[in-house]
């Protein structure tokens, strides 16, 4: 099977002409903010709601992730991700947005950051030892992935808790871990437990500088002495994720060499639309807090646009979970199904570019992400979003947790969306 190269990279006439023109007075563009905005602050309060009812293991501590359509929990494992990742969320509602600055919302990420603390790490004779990636109901590892990212999370999680709570001992054991997360990156990685095979190639995943960067912005956030620690690990990450524009600024590509060019086979041509869209929104953040505008440039017509023309089904609407670089059929099975977190990332992206910058275009991209996500992912009758949807957009997994979808992209999304509204509103009043 094999589709044309280029089949997704230019926006059909037929698409054109049903695209809103943005030509606006003031009124009618703080009425068309308004209703988003109350949409987006509606639905993250029932979110809220889903998570708090259902989630919270009142015996043993920490959360269920494994939530069906109806709240009913149908595994007890406790996945480290997403554990890290509820404590974080939590913790920024908390200490941001007045309206869930709340005695069971700060005492729920308070627990769960207890859980952690107790059981995430896997203690090693010969060293530090790694977080494992799922645990018992009650807390025993059950499994250790060769990565980084349930270090990531644990590290989100202890500093904004260490924000809320003014202990300093879980800034430290952020900043710990976080010095751990480097030398395994950057100096030695046999710490992973990868086993050195001759057949295997090196390769620049952008997940890693992708997760690094995201740490250097929750670390360094109001924090002088850390901002100078991490600068230059900041400008690494994002020459690292730069290397992903490849084909002449056609492509972003998933997996590169260390050296920064493409590699072969299905690996190589690998691209994640959703991924490169959350690349672009941390890259937006990271030049505007610097000045940066050539890096704003980059961040937006390179990881905004480019994994738009080449994901966005015309056919059925949504972005494709994986596409091939050549045009061949990628070989992951869920290819072209619409996962609820590719659109999170891209409504957060396309509103911060239009935050940014003012281009029409950038409010044009978001309307049309926003019109498909909100008709097709939140459950109506239970709460909450259902993640995984065919290609035509049908629910084919109807459970609204798993093994990789928690309390994160959805809230993260609509509450950063909301922030950003408030502040468009508030200009335009001005």
């Amino acid at each position: 099977m094999r589709r044309k190269a280029n089949r997704q990279s230019d926006i059909s006439s037929k698409e054109k002409k049903s695209l809103c023109i943005f030509i606006w007075t003031g009124t009618k563009m703080a009425e068309l903010l308004k209703q988003y905005r109350e949409r987006i602050r509606t639905e993250l309060d029932r979110v809220v709601d889903f998570w708090l009812k259902y989630s919270h293991d009142e015996q043993y501590g920490g959360f269920f992730t494994c939530i069906g359509k109806d709240g009913k929990i149908y595994d007890e494992l406790k996945y480290v991700w997403l554990q890290g990742r509820q404590v974080w969320m939590y913790c920024r509602l908390y200490r941001t947005v007045p309206r869930f600055r709340r005695p069971d919302i700060l005492q729920a990420a308070k627990l769960g950051g207890e859980f952690l603390q107790r059981f995430a790490r896997v203690r090693s004779s010969d060293g530090p030892g790694k977080c494992a990636f799922c645990l018992t109901r009650d807390g025993r590892a059950v499994k250790v992935q060769r990565t980084i990212f349930s270090e990531c999370f644990y590290v989100m999680a202890m500093d904004e808790l260490s924000r809320v709570t003014g202990d300093k001992a879980l800034q430290s054991e952020a900043e710990g871990m976080m010095d751990q997360l480097v030398h395994w990156v950057r100096v030695d990685a046999s710490g992973l437990g990868r086993p050195q095979l001759p057949g295997d190639h090196p390769v620049n995943s952008m997940a890693v500088p992708m997760m690094l960067l995201c740490l250097v912005d929750q670390l360094t956030e109001g924090r002088a002495e850390l901002a100078e620690k991490y600068a230059e690990l900041g400008n690494w990450c994002v020459s690292q994720i730069r290397q992903h524009v490849q084909r002449d600024g056609k492509a972003i590509l998933e997996n590169v060499s260390p050296e920064g060019t493409e590699l072969p086979g299905c690996q190589g041509r690998l691209q994640n639309p959703g991924h490169a869209l959350e690349a672009g929104w941390f890259l937006l953040q990271y030049a505007k807090a610097r000045g940066d505008t050539e890096l704003q440039n980059v961040a937006v017509q390179k990881f905004m646009e480019v994994p738009f023309l080449t994901g966005w089904d015309k056919e059925h609407g949504g972005l494709f979970y994986f596409l091939d670089a050549d045009g061949h059929c990628p070989t992951q099975l869920e290819w072209n199904m619409k996962l609820w977190w590719p659109h999170c990332e891209a409504l957060i992206s396309y509103l911060m570019a239009y935050d940014h910058l003012r281009d029409s275009a950038m409010l044009q991209r978001f309307t049309q992400v926003y019109d498909y996500t909100f008709t097709h992912f939140p459950d109506e009758e239970h709460g909450e979003w259902f993640g995984y949807l065919s290609q035509q957009g049908k629910v084919v997994l109807d459970f609204k947790g798993g093994p990789f979808k928690g309390f994160f992209h959805v809230p993260r999304c609509l509450y950063m969306c909301e922030k950003m509204l408030d502040h468009l509103l508030a200009t335009l009043e001005s």
